[in-house]
């Protein structure tokens, strides 16, 4: 792997973890994992205002042919959903340097599977999406279509295990029970409204590799992860409170899809602890789960028009120690999860030294040294380079 390449990857992951959204890099001149072609990065639309109608993913690449009709912005993703099923790159269908050529067999027959599994859909299951890529993948190119050999007398299935404390035990708590806990815990309402910055410095860690990286947040909203890459470059995951962007040295921002915002947005709330209730509604409890060494409690909630965000919360400490969340993509859904762990206090508050995020294409740590609190951030720091703090970043041009 040649050294601009290695760079590549690096970026990529960083961008994937900063802050824990499902994020696509850009692809200047890289094929996609599927069977439709982006144009390059720098020859795609620039973002839309609120009100425009967004464009159609024919209308900014080149050579779409089944997924025709879907958002622009929904067509990397659903690249990342078939990388994710296949276990594939995107070398795999696309040639590099012009993915929107139609010379490998792969990109032909991933058209030709994605058309059978919409009509599956339609056909048996009245267009709910109940069929994937990864029904039959399970993460490998080829699905298997016989099954295995075994090597030893067969078992049948486990049983599943019974809830705890058996078809007799208590229901679980209900949010308006769990939630106080949590903020208690995190150090108290006023001791968290106290706080109105943070800078927190650490590291990267994935591969067996790491990179120096540096979180901002203030209050209320705003939030920047910035990676500090070995070339020099640095690679941002940032909020400004109103838009999410993502930045690489030496190229344009790019403005996050509304999936993506509305993730960044989640953990750019400097006072989630307080707010939760607010942010996700509908909070219900769940079956409890054991996670590691913590017997948990399990909240589910949305953020709206988004897929539902699950909320694990230690029994005993009444921590956060987990969240699950998913991108809806056009294919089907991609899980994130975030395990928070090292609670340390600073000034009164509690917050997570180290936080793994595992997605299908890999797991990351970030694992925090030091943190300063209530120390001046300008709002600079959030914005995309050449924009206001307000101002979205690739403005339109007429």
């Amino acid at each position: 792997m040649s050294t601009s390449t290695k760079g590549t990857v690096l970026a990529v992951a960083v961008l994937a973890v900063a802050l824990g959204v499902a994020i696509v890099a850009a692809r200047a001149q890289a094929p996609t994992a599927s069977g439709q072609a982006p144009a390059p990065a720098q020859a795609q639309a620039p973002a839309q205002p609120a009100e425009a109608k967004p464009k159609l993913a024919e209308e900014v690449y080149k050579n779409i042919q089944v997924l025709k009709g879907i958002p622009a912005d929904q067509l990397e993703p659903a690249m990342d959903f078939i990388a994710a099923s296949l276990g594939v790159q995107c070398e795999h269908c696309h040639v590099q340097g012009a993915p929107e050529k139609d010379d490998k067999n792969q990109k032909r027959t991933a058209r030709k599977m994605i058309e059978m599994m919409n009509a599956i859909n339609k056909e048996s299951f009245e267009g709910r999406r109940q069929v994937t890529c990864f029904s039959c993948h399970r993460g490998a190119s080829d699905p298997v279509a016989v099954p295995l050999v075994s090597d030893g007398t067969p078992r049948p299935e486990a049983p599943r295990p019974p809830a705890p404390g058996g078809p007799n035990a208590p229901r679980p708590p209900a949010a308006d029970q769990i939630l106080p806990k949590y903020t208690e815990a995190v150090g108290g309402a006023e001791a968290i409204q106290k706080v109105t910055s943070r800078i927190q410095r650490g590291n990267l860690i994935f591969g067996g590799r790491q990179v120096p990286v540096e979180v901002f947040a203030k209050a209320p909203d705003k939030r920047a992860a910035v990676a500090h890459l070995p070339n020099g470059g640095e690679n941002i995951t940032a909020y400004d409170g109103q838009t999410g962007w993502l930045g690489t040295t030496g190229q344009p921002p790019r403005v996050m899809t509304e999936a993506q915002t509305a993730a960044i947005k989640l953990d750019s709330d400097f006072y989630f602890a307080a707010h939760a209730n607010q942010i996700l509604t509908g909070l219900r409890p769940g079956r409890p789960e054991k996670i590691n060494d913590h017997e948990t409690y399990v909240l589910t909630g949305r953020i709206a028009g988004q897929p539902p965000v699950r909320l694990y919360f230690d029994q005993e400490t009444g921590l956060l120690v987990r969240q699950v969340r998913f991108l809806e993509t056009p294919l089907g859904r991609l899980p994130t999860q975030i395990d928070y762990d090292d609670y340390r206090s600073v000034d009164g508050v509690k917050i997570p030294f180290r936080w793994t995020l595992a997605r299908p294409n890999g797991l990351f740590t970030i694992q925090i040294d030091k943190v300063e609190q209530n120390v001046p951030i300008d709002d600079s720091k959030f914005a995309p380079p050449g924009a206001s703090p307000a101002t979205p970043p690739n403005p339109p041009s007429n």
